[in-house]
């Protein structure tokens, strides 16, 4: 498979989970690959461990994606080495502790996981995007989630920072309307990952998401065949592929985050 030879994608989270199933399955496709992640020797032995199974080029690059020096410093890396990202891949984020209600929870962990996934994405973005709306075009995919569309009472602080990435997605999609730059929400579904096998909500569970079809969406992106999606929202079980590659038009509000109205006579409307 080389569908994406030429290609360059950064992908954070990369050294475990969703993050190193997409680092493989890019590669093995033709791109070459950007791994970002915290854990540097960890990183540095999955991206050799990619490099080695797919002859593909990949570059390791610890850093905090919380940290802007970091991310910085990173993508400049990346850029210096292989010229350029086409694709950026947003990942990395953490989880609620324990299933407590919001109350209960930890206030600094509470707001790390908010941060992992806003300020990570936000801070990425911001370094990677410029480049790209220079060039002329490139995507960026934000890992998404069905528990950004609602509360979850026992998981608060992922909620709230999977419906800020949406509004991160929807806000840099407008922006970039025009540059050849498109962005999107992709729900992967439940892979089974560390996270999620530490989450009480998953305990026994055993029909979980084939990782292979979270890579065959974002390499469908990376193709252009969903850029008519761009600042959308789309899940990798509940939807497929071929029918949302041959929608052309699309309402202005479709599949993004909307308050709906109570009912015929609700005076509010946005």
């Amino acid at each position: 498979m080389a569908e994406l030879s030429g290609t360059v994608a950064l992908v954070t989270g990369a050294s475990t989970g969703i993050g190193r199933h997409l680092v493989h399955g890019l590669a093995a496709r033709g791109a070459m690959v950007v791994g970002v992640a915290r854990g540097a020797d960890r990183l540095a032995a999955a991206m050799d461990d990619v490099a080695a199974a797919t002859g593909a080029r990949t570059l390791a690059l610890a850093a905090d994606v919380t940290e802007r020096a970091a991310v910085e410093a990173a993508v400049a890396q990346a850029t210096a080495a292989f010229g350029r990202v086409d694709l950026l891949v947003n990942n990395a984020g953490l989880i609620d502790a324990s299933e407590v209600p919001l109350w209960e929870a930890d206030p600094e962990q509470w707001w790390r996981v908010v941060e992992s996934h806003i300020r990570g994405a936000f801070l990425i973005c911001r370094a990677v995007v410029p480049g790209m709306v220079t060039r002329g075009g490139g995507r960026v995919v934000n890992l998404a989630s069905g528990t950004g569309l609602r509360a979850k009472p026992v998981y608060s602080a992922y909620s709230v920072a999977k419906s800020g990435l949406m509004r991160i997605t929807e806000a840099l999609a407008e922006s970039l309307t025009g540059t050849g730059v498109t962005v999107f929400d992709l729900a992967p579904g439940v892979v089974d990952t560390d996270m999620t096998r530490s989450m009480p909500m998953w305990a026994g569970r055993t029909d979980w998401t084939d990782p292979e079809l979270v890579v065959s969406w974002v390499v469908a992106i990376a193709e252009g065949r969903l850029d008519q999606w761009s600042g959308r929202f789309i899940h990798t079980v509940a939807d497929d592929l071929e029918a949302l590659a041959g929608v052309r038009t699309l309402d202005a509000d479709a599949r993004r985050l909307r308050l709906s109205p109570w009912g015929d006579g609700d005076t509010f409307r946005r």
